[in-house]
């Protein structure tokens, strides 16, 4: 055996069965996949004879030392022995981990399948050396998986055992692939520690070229993922009034560039959001397919994903588009609109939190509740009565925006915003917003066109967004011919119109109505 410093960045797990591996001979893929990069492997074969199983170690480990990396196996002790690998992984339902600690001897690499605090800490607790963290994702290659833990499970158990583990290493598993890799690594991380690897099964095994594969994962693991360059808050100004002030060179850069902001969006509000994007700057587009999102999300443009209307063949185009845009770095903007009024409304955000990286999540009290898992029933898209303080509901945006790592806006009578670090509370607005069809979804679009615009600050960019928005609707209402909601519309994309005219001409007057404040939690 030999315990020694090692490298979990990229982790194999072998899948022998047919429906991964095909008709091709495991030890060509596993070799395959270590001359790509991969850093430890693990024999994984729950079907096959034990004869079979040490046969078949002895070739890995052949080829696993002749690239001077670890082989460990799954489950059987035994096997690891007849080999003399470098160790083994056990489940919660295998041998404990003290007794095979003591079958193996204190240089055996011993790791731990976990997916609960207690457990994480019981397997710190006896000494292992690593933790297998998930299930992470759904996935086709385990079926006794006690249920998807998600990035927050993970960061929680994370966060949990930053004293205790501190010097346990840590990967997370489950449904792990190129699309997800980077957001995994990123939303998982807790301030105190981040886990120090990724397990693939299916994703390298079933590949046509798993060295290729290998390697495409491996570049992932070490770059830092596009959609985290912005919102360095340490960095970022934090008193409000210096966010209100970056507002006119925010507008004004839209009026320069005049980002994309590809919607996905109901067709209630595209006409909509299309003139507000106009009127703003932006150039709009309204495409709800998928597959156009490979070649939209390379214009320097954003997406707004609008949960307006939700069916299976929606969402498959939404998590398409969120992948494509997580690649290629642009922003993305969600709004679980009416997140809660259903369950099929609820398993939707479940799904595309799972799908995807989202820069900003957009939505009443009632949406936000809902995102962070809250049991809340909403009578349509209305957020409903509020049942939450001031001090709550800035509360609440904290804590999700801390816990998916990006900004949170919870909009109402007063609007919430929180990157994790700072914490604001916007009171412009007009209560006339709340009489007309898709006020809620246009900021989204507007929103989506700032960050396109200036990615610099995320949250300064919402709040650019917010103040545009929200005062053109003071305004608008302050006109003589405004008499109700028939007329305030117009005059809304009239005055967001002329605040990006007047603004890009460097009058700024407009910004002395601005009320933004901190909030101290």
């Amino acid at each position: 055996m030999g315990r020694r410093a090692v490298d979990y960045s990229l982790y194999l797990v072998t899948d022998s069965t047919p429906a991964i591996l095909g008709d091709r001979d495991l030890i060509d893929v596993v070799e395959a996949a270590l001359r790509g990069g991969v850093t430890l492997v693990q024999y994984r074969d729950k079907k096959n004879s034990t004869e079979h199983l040490v046969a078949t170690a002895k070739r890995l480990h052949t080829v696993t030392q002749k690239y001077k990396i670890p082989l460990l196996i799954n489950d059987r002790i035994d096997v690891a022995l007849a080999v003399q690998c470098e160790g083994v992984h056990i489940g919660q339902d295998d041998l404990d981990l003290p007794t095979a600690r003591r079958i193996l001897g204190e240089d055996a690499i011993i790791g731990v399948t976990v997916s609960s605090i207690e457990e994480a800490q019981r397997a710190c607790a006896d000494g292992a050396d690593y933790l297998g963290v998930g299930t992470m994702f759904s996935t086709t290659t385990k079926t006794d998986t006690k249920g998807i833990i998600g990035t927050a499970g993970t960061k929680n158990i994370l966060e949990a055992i930053s004293s205790t583990g501190k010097d346990v290493q840590t990967v997370s598993i489950g449904g792990i692939n190129a699309s997800n890799v980077q957001r995994v690594l990123y939303q998982s991380a807790s301030v105190s520690k981040t886990l120090d690897g990724v397990a693939i099964v299916s994703a390298i095994v079933a590949a046509r070229d798993p060295e290729k594969a290998s390697k495409e994962l491996l570049h992932l693991i070490k770059a830092s993922p596009p959609f985290s360059v912005a919102s360095k808050a340490d960095s970022q100004a934090r008193d409000p009034i210096d966010v209100v002030h970056s507002a006119p060179a925010i507008i004004q850069a839209v009026g320069d560039k005049s980002p994309l902001s590809h919607n996905m969006t109901n067709l209630v509000v595209q006409n909509f959001a299309a003139n507000v994007a106009l009127a703003v700057g932006g150039s709009p587009i309204m495409a709800n397919y998928g597959e156009e999102a490979r070649d939209l999300s390379k214009l320097g443009g954003s997406l707004v994903i609008n949960m307006g209307t939700v069916t299976p063949d929606g969402l498959k185009n939404y998590s398409q588009a969120l992948q494509a845009y997580n690649l290629a770095g642009g922003p993305v903007v969600f709004d679980p609109v009416g997140g809660g009024a259903t369950t099929v409304r609820r398993s939707a955000i479940k799904t595309l939190l799972s799908s995807g990286y989202f820069d900003v999540i957009k939505g009443n009290e009632g949406e936000i509740k809902a995102v962070f898992g809250s049991e809340v029933q909403q009578k349509g898209v209305d957020s409903g009565p509020s049942t939450l303080s001031d001090g709550e509901k800035a509360t609440l945006v904290r804590d999700l925006s801390i816990r998916e790592r990006n900004v949170v806006l919870m909009t109402g009578a007063k609007d919430f915003v929180s990157d994790g670090i700072r914490t604001y509370v916007i009171s412009n607005g007009h209560e006339l917003l709340g009489n007309i069809t898709g006020s809620g979804c246009v900021l989204g679009t507007i929103i989506s066109i700032t960050l396109a615009a200036s990615r610099e600050d995320k949250l300064a960019a919402v709040v650019a967004a917010l103040l545009h928005y929200e005062i053109a609707a003071e305004m608008a209402a302050a006109r003589e011919n405004v008499r109700g909601p028939g007329t305030f519309v117009p005059a809304l994309i009239d005055e967001l119109y002329n605040i990006q005219r007047l603004t890009t001409a460097g009058d700024i007057k407009w910004l002395e109505k601005a009320k933004v404040e901190s909030v101290h939690i």
